[in-house]
């Protein structure tokens, strides 16, 4: 059980702290309410752009590593389709850096043509790293606006097009800061070796004074329900065919997230799940083959996809994978596999919420999607799903006209 306070600040900012005093640490987890579905669709990747501009320097700091580093602490980010989160963990007595820190950047970021300029190349370098010039780098490219026709998830976090971020200005991030970056659209979350009283008490210190942006919450265009198949093909210079499958699917916060999120761990819960099992060891058909979920705010994505051995015809290949997700709609799941994935659940979410920052980023990201004492609900949720709703959840969603299918052959 994760005990915490929840608290709100005149300005807006959503403040979750939990005590534990088992550790010399303090975890900040700063999460704001902006990612890729927040762009617009002729200026994209601006919300990843922004998790590298926000360690540039602000106006008061010229480099915001240096004095967290000095003070012991280490700090990351990250960005998705939904928020762009921001984490610290430094020793408990230099905490107060912490803040400054966080508060600072939030108040008054450096937003320089230099500073752009700099970020600009550092993200545009990774697009090009990650995304056009590796194997298969470029299948998110392909396959979101295969899968999505109007809703933003259509473009991956890097954005739609590398030209988006070369060609940005300093106006435009400048907007961007100010409509997204403020207390009104943030959640903290502070865990550690700090008593609730002094937290509250340096929140209101750091952050109190900053304004609100007082601004209308957007509304998006929901995505259509696809009523028939989608493929797309492409060739490449790559070692082997690569096929993927995408189901829509429903929101983080639907039931069916837990039956669904239980068959994949079923489909492919490591070398006994039955993707792994019957179409590469057995079969031999694949090198590797996984699914997931995208677990999305809005509703989201079920991917399998699967890297094909060489010589294997890719229209069958996917025949293979098609026949075993038939048997899974049409037949019972054991009580042994539902027990050994609920019981794998269970282990790593205990596992991952005995450290600081795996609680702090819970507790934010549980908050924005409707209430952090989901972080003590969860094993719960997991645990009541049966069999049965599982193979309903499939059936609901694994049909034909709801797949989109993208076939990344090898040009060798």
């Amino acid at each position: 059980m994760t005990e915490f306070r929840r608290f709100q600040l005149d300005n807006g900012l959503k403040i979750l702290i939990h005590e534990d005093s088992s550790t010399p640490l303090v975890a900040m987890n700063l999460l704001y309410m902006v990612g890729s579905r927040n762009e617009d669709p002729d200026h994209t990747g601006l919300a990843h752009l922004f998790e590298h501009l926000m360690f540039g320097g602000s106006e008061n700091i010229p480099e915001f590593d240096s004095p967290l580093q000095l003070a012991g602490g280490e700090n990351n980010a990250y960005t998705n389709n939904d928020l762009t989160d921001y984490y610290i963990t430094i020793p408990a007595e230099n905490i107060e850096t912490a803040f400054w820190l966080e508060s600072d950047r939030m108040l008054g970021l450096d937003l320089s043509e230099k500073s752009l300029e700099v970020q600009k190349r550092v993200v545009t370098e990774e697009f090009k790293q990650r995304y056009l010039n590796q194997p298969y780098g470029d299948s998110m490219l392909i396959l979101r606006p295969l899968a999505y026709k109007v809703h933003p998830y259509r473009w991956p976090t890097i954005g739609m097009d590398i030209k988006h971020i070369e060609e940005v200005s300093l106006t435009e991030v400048g907007n961007f800061y100010n409509k997204w970056y403020s207390p009104d659209n943030a959640i903290l979350a502070i865990t550690g070796n700090i008593k609730t009283g002094e937290a509250m008490k340096l929140a209101e210190k750091w952050f109190g004074n900053i304004p609100a942006t007082k601004r209308v919450q957007p509304v998006f265009t929901s995505e259509p329900i696809q009523t028939e198949a989608r493929v797309a093909e492409v060739r490449r210079d790559v070692p082997s065919d690569l096929i993927y499958k995408a189901w829509h699917v429903g929101k983080r916060t639907d039931r069916d997230f837990y039956p669904l999120d239980l068959m994949t761990d079923v489909l492919a819960g490591g070398e006994s799940g039955r993707l792994y099992t019957s179409l590469v060891r057995d079969k031999k058909l694949f090198s590797d083959i996984n699914t997931y979920l995208t677990g999305d705010i809005d509703p989201g994505l079920m991917v399998v996809y699967g890297k094909l051995m060489n010589g294997v015809d890719i229209e069958h290949a996917e025949k293979e994978i098609m026949n075993l997700l038939d048997e899974l709609l049409s037949s019972a799941i054991s009580t042994y596999e539902m027990e050994k994935v609920k019981n794998k659940f269970e282990a790593n979410s205990v596992m991952a919420n005995t450290n600081i920052m795996n609680k702090a980023t819970h507790l934010s990201l549980f908050e924005m999607i409707g209430d952090a004492g989901l972080i003590n609900k969860e094993i719960e949720a997991y645990r009541n799903v049966t069999p049965g709703e599982v193979i309903s959840a499939a059936q609901k969603y694994l049909v034909n006209s709801n797949c989109s299918t993208l076939y990344y052959k090898s040009i060798k």
